[in-house]
């Protein structure tokens, strides 16, 4: 039985496919290669996870960008005119003046 499983191995071993698997050299570099690529804390799925995270943060940058401009657009108007400070107080805070009344109707 032990002569049949060695006869089977060096059968085996005697094969192009077996030497180019079975070489050393080759499974290191593919267990490498696996390593870098799903198990490493510095993997490409890592890397990947991040690039996203980052272009999400990127995207909310240029919206607050865009939101800062506007607000500080709207602050100069309503600095410069008092009417239309009025009348963003009466929309935005339902602000009233003395003895006057205001109805909300939704």
């Amino acid at each position: 039985m032990v002569k049949r499983v060695k006869k089977r191995i060096q059968h085996l071993r005697s094969r192009a496919w077996f030497r180019i698997i079975g070489n050393r050299y080759l499974l290191m570099t593919l267990t490498f290669a696996f390593w870098m690529t799903f198990l490493d804390i510095h993997s490409c799925q890592v890397h990947r996870e991040i690039d996203r995270e980052m272009a999400d943060i990127e995207s909310s940058i240029e919206y607050y960008k865009e939101e800062i401009s506007s607000d500080e657009e709207m602050l100069l108007q309503l600095q410069s005119n008092t009417d239309m400070l009025e009348t963003f107080a009466r929309e935005q805070y339902f602000l009233r003046k003395p003895n006057e009344e205001i109805y909300i109707i939704e």
